[in-house]
């Protein structure tokens, strides 16, 4: 006998209601054509943590700790590839950790990003509406990890933000933020 394995639920609020509603506002002509969430990443740059050139073991282990812990999946270190003088970094000096997102553990991430960690942004007043690039997808930044409920920051030695994007497949700016709204995710209101 095989387990059944449940889908995430914004993964099931996206196939039921919101992918219908997307069709229905914006007269898609077919499923096809409605905007699809294909991946999150999430990127920590570490340029201003490198000591001569070289990286400390200890931020080393709290960055890929942190987003291990977030992300449910190890992250690769991105390394510069020219060297530039004015910002003192080399060709191959490590400058990122970064993790990529698909599938399930994306929606996974995804929900809690909406319901546990952006609920705990202090004076939080909503996302910028105006993050979208061209194709629709959307950027945001973090100041600390200390929102993810995940992280104990008894056990952590300095705290460092993150970007976070998620990119979308057939979209455009109002496509993707219609999308995103029906999900949950919190945009700031605007002024009348």
């Amino acid at each position: 006998m095989t387990a059944t394995i449940e889908k995430p639920r914004l993964n099931a609020l996206y196939n039921d209601e919101v992918q219908a509603g997307v069709i229905k506002e914006f007269n898609l002509k077919n499923v096809s054509k409605a905007p699809k969430l294909v991946k999150a990443t999430v990127n920590v740059g570490i340029g201003r943590f490198l000591d001569n050139q070289k990286l400390k073991p200890e931020i080393r282990d709290t960055v890929l700790s942190t987003l291990t812990t977030i992300s449910g999946q190890k992250p690769i270190m991105i390394r510069a590839k020219k060297s530039v003088a004015n910002f003192k970094v080399r060709e191959g000096a490590p400058s990122a950790f970064m993790v990529t997102m698909r599938g399930n553990q994306m929606w996974y991430f995804l929900d809690r990003l909406i319901s546990l960690a952006i609920p705990r942004i202090k004076d939080f007043r909503g996302l910028k509406k105006t993050s979208f690039d061209a194709a629709g997808n959307y950027s945001m930044g973090l100041t600390e990890q200390a929102v993810w409920p995940e992280i104990n920051m008894a056990e952590v030695n300095f705290s460092h933000g993150m970007n976070i994007n998620l990119v979308f497949e057939n979209s455009k700016p109002e496509l993707s933020k219609f999308v995103l709204e029906q999900l949950g995710m919190p945009f700031e209101r605007d002024e009348e």
